[in-house]
């Protein structure tokens, strides 16, 4: 299940299935199939454009990227530049530009590719991710546009000039003995904090790390938590220090930038997280989706989580 909500709007999100596209406009009230033009390839990404919401981006596993200009009512593929090679369609991750509605990264199976023309044309972004196959998550400084944090299947790459070079930061994140073989790092997750300059946190599948320092050095953190192996990591857009992480055992907050940390499970029927989002709108509203337990709600930051179903008769899907 991947989630995407609205920029100022929280009770407008999609939510993408193993076999379709819902969008509703009513906080989960109702919800309607917005799948049109898409094929059956199963979406792993969503992202909605900050500045035009009615923009929105699915990527797929194994059919590139789809753009719907209607807010999900029709949908056209935008593959220009990422077609030729079957693996380079498994679309991991997309992330808009600060401040532009043209410019995107999308982060595949085959490298970074970026666009400058809304969709219709990818170029790939890969000078300097050497022994690099696979990027799985991207996300990009809305302070400094030009620097972009991706974990890969060599660990975490930076770039200070808009994805033109990249250079390898994984001091304090893989062991020296085991660099060559940093694939098993597994890195899910990378936020850049807007609060603090410098400040990045990567979650992985075998456990969640900080940079202070734009990330020449991580420290390890979290370590007491109960499951290591992530599925997300978010940040409050509007309060410092507030961190939230998925996994097995469900969702953990942090008020202390990671020093402490405290589960926010209650409500949950399923501690099995597979997707998160926070609301840049309301930051204490938050959506997670979970391992045949379906899509739940918080609006205090996770103390009280509340189900919402993506039912039958009443949400007018499936």
């Amino acid at each position: 299940m991947e989630i995407a909500l609205h920029p100022t709007k929280p009770h407008l999100l999609y939510v993408a299935t193993n076999d379709y596209i819902f969008k509703t406009r009513d906080a989960g009230a109702t919800w309607r199939n917005v799948s049109k033009g898409m094929t059956h390839s199963r979406v792993i990404a969503l992202a909605v454009d900050p500045l035009l919401p009615a923009n929105v981006y699915a990527g797929t596993k194994g059919d590139a990227i789809f753009r719907s200009f209607n807010g999900g009512r029709q949908w056209q593929s935008q593959r220009h530049g990422l077609d030729g090679v079957t693996i380079t369609s498994v679309v991991h991750d997309i992330a808009f530009v600060p401040g532009s509605s043209r410019r995107l990264f999308a982060a595949t199976s085959m490298g970074v590719f970026e666009t400058e023309t809304a969709g219709r044309r990818w170029t790939k972004r890969m000078n300097g991710m050497i022994e690099v196959l696979m990027v799985v998550c991207l996300d990009i400084d809305p302070n400094q546009p030009q620097t972009l944090f991706a974990g890969t299947s060599g660990g975490v790459y930076r770039s200070l000039d808009g994805a033109a070079t990249w250079t390898k930061v994984n001091n304090g994140l893989v062991p020296p003995e085991v660099l060559q073989s940093s694939r098993a790092l597994g890195v899910v997750a990378v936020r850049i904090d807007r609060h603090t300059p410098g400040t990045v946190y990567a979650a992985t599948l075998n456990g969640l790390y900080h940079t202070a320092d734009g990330g020449a050095s991580w420290q390890r953190i979290g370590a007491s938590l109960p499951d290591q192996f992530f599925s997300d990591l978010e940040l409050d857009p509007a309060t410092p220090g507030v961190v939230y992480v998925s996994s097995r055992a469900g969702v953990h907050a942090s008020r202390d930038g990671g020093h402490t940390w405290e589960a926010v499970n209650e409500g949950l029927t399923n501690l099995n997280v597979r997707a998160m989002a926070v609301s840049t709108a309301e930051p204490a509203t938050l959506y997670v989706g979970t391992n045949r337990a379906g899509l739940f709600r918080t609006h205090n930051g996770g103390r009280l989580w509340e189900p919402v179903p993506l039912s039958t008769r009443a949400a007018q899907v499936l």
